[in-house]
């Protein structure tokens, strides 16, 4: 008889709770569906809301450069076009969706929506960051918006392949075959540009920024915002590296190292190039990080993931904050001291900016109730979709840390309701 654990993600807002539950198979560090989180993030967006609904292009060009999904078939993404003072501005949101570091996690991975462009959504909504409503996103609405689909496993830093297992890892060629996609598209008149991206999204957008400023002339405005994309290189709860080893096998599984930046692997070791506080530092383009202290994610799946917690002494814990015990809250403080001294050298440049936030939770830009909303998270009365208005136009520095847990009362909080279920 075999044992799941099913748990349940409630979004804590105040005093207000979605009656919105999805029930998913968690497992060690089930990165493989990293997504579920985002999915449901997006769904409570669209909760009481008609948004704007984006079709799909495939990339035809992609498949003469080798740039195909892990099944693959062609890469793609998702365009809506700006106009009036946005119809030469690209805001390029780069998907996110966990990694894949073995054989069988990629084999799955194919056959989903994260591997394949045969199972992704032939249209999907575009909120927060990519809205067209200037009341929910006053400074990006009308710029030519784009999502690209993220079907490698690698944060877009692949160049490999699994002969055997027919596994395709081309994310490199991806982003560079979308890239020349939008650049046809007119991207490459574009007079402002910015590159986004959450999660495994944010990691990628960390890791193409200074690319994706290659692509304009030096006239041309150029930043990038990496949103829940600053994944910790931090001990576990039982003193082990949950994530390091995670991350080691998509960089040598993937072929990603050859794609990292000379900056990082010319002194660490390529799995250390993966981890987004090794490579802030030298990244040469205006960068702005937004990012919970306590990002819900790491909690579950690097921090204390069950098998790092055999006796499961964290289970109440990491699906919901309130139930933390006192040296188990003082553990998570470690962590955002760990993720304040990563950021302390990146904050010091005048072009970079940052957000970070008390909150549970993971991604916040593409969340309409998150990133402009009547009720969103805010530091200081600033809402994020101010903090990164004000960054990309200069009208003001942001470098927005808030105080410690439990001092935050406008956080959009994850709670993960447990069940266990038999078969």
């Amino acid at each position: 008889m075999e044992k799941h654990l099913w748990i349940g993600i409630i979004i804590v807002t105040g005093l207000v709770f979605s009656n919105l539950v999805h029930s998913f198979e968690t497992y060690h560090i089930n990165a493989t569906e990293l997504s579920l989180l985002e999915a449901h993030e997006q769904s409570v967006s669209l909760v009481g809301r008609n948004p704007l609904m984006v079709g799909i292009t495939l990339i035809q060009a992609a498949a003469a450069k080798g740039a195909v999904c892990t099944d693959g078939t062609l890469p793609a993404y998702h365009f809506h076009p700006g106009y009036g003072s946005g119809a030469n501005s690209w805001l390029v949101n780069l998907e996110g969706g966990g990694w894949c570091n073995n054989v069988r996690s990629c084999v799955f991975r194919k056959k989903t929506r994260r591997g394949s462009s045969a199972f992704m959504e032939r249209e999907i909504p575009f909120t927060g960051i990519l809205s067209n409503d200037a009341q929910e996103n006053p400074d990006f609405f009308n710029w030519n918006r784009v999502k690209i689909r993220y079907c490698d496993g690698a944060s877009f830093t692949g160049d490999s392949e699994h002969t055997a297992a027919q596994l395709q890892f081309r994310g490199e060629r991806i982003w560079w075959a979308a890239m020349d996609e939008l650049k046809s598209k007119g991207m490459v008149s574009a007079n402002q540009a910015l590159l986004s991206g959450c999660s495994a999204g944010g990691l990628a957008t960390i890791i193409h920024c200074d690319e994706f400023r290659g692509l304009f002339p030096r006239t041309t405005k150029v930043k990038c915002l990496s949103d829940a994309g600053l994944f910790l290189d931090s001990p576990d709860v039982s003193g082990g590296h949950t994530l390091r080893n995670f991350f080691s096998g998509v960089v040598n599984l993937q072929g990603v190292q050859k794609n990292l930046p000379l900056s990082c692997t010319n002194h660490l070791d390529p799995t250390s190039c993966f981890f987004p506080q090794n490579l802030i530092g030298s990244v040469r383009t205006p960068l702005f990080i937004l990012n919970t202290a306590y990002d819900s994610w790491q909690i579950q799946s690097s921090l204390a993931p069950p098998s790092a917690d055999p006796h499961g002494n964290w289970r109440y814990c990491r699906s919901n904050h309130a139930k933390c015990t006192g040296s188990q809250i003082q553990f998570l403080q470690g962590f955002r001291n760990h993720m304040l001294n990563v950021v302390k050298g990146f904050s010091r440049s005048k072009k970079n900016g940052l957000f970070i936030n008390s909150c549970f939770a993971h991604c916040q830009s593409e969340r309409q109730d998150t990133w402009f909303a009547d009720n969103s998270p805010a530091i200081g009365n600033k809402a994020i979709a101010l903090a990164v208005g004000s960054w990309y136009f200069d009208r003001a520095p942001v470098k927005d840390i808030d105080c410690p847990y439990p001092c935050d009362n406008t956080c959009h909080n994850l709670v993960f309701r447990q069940a266990e279920s038999h078969q």
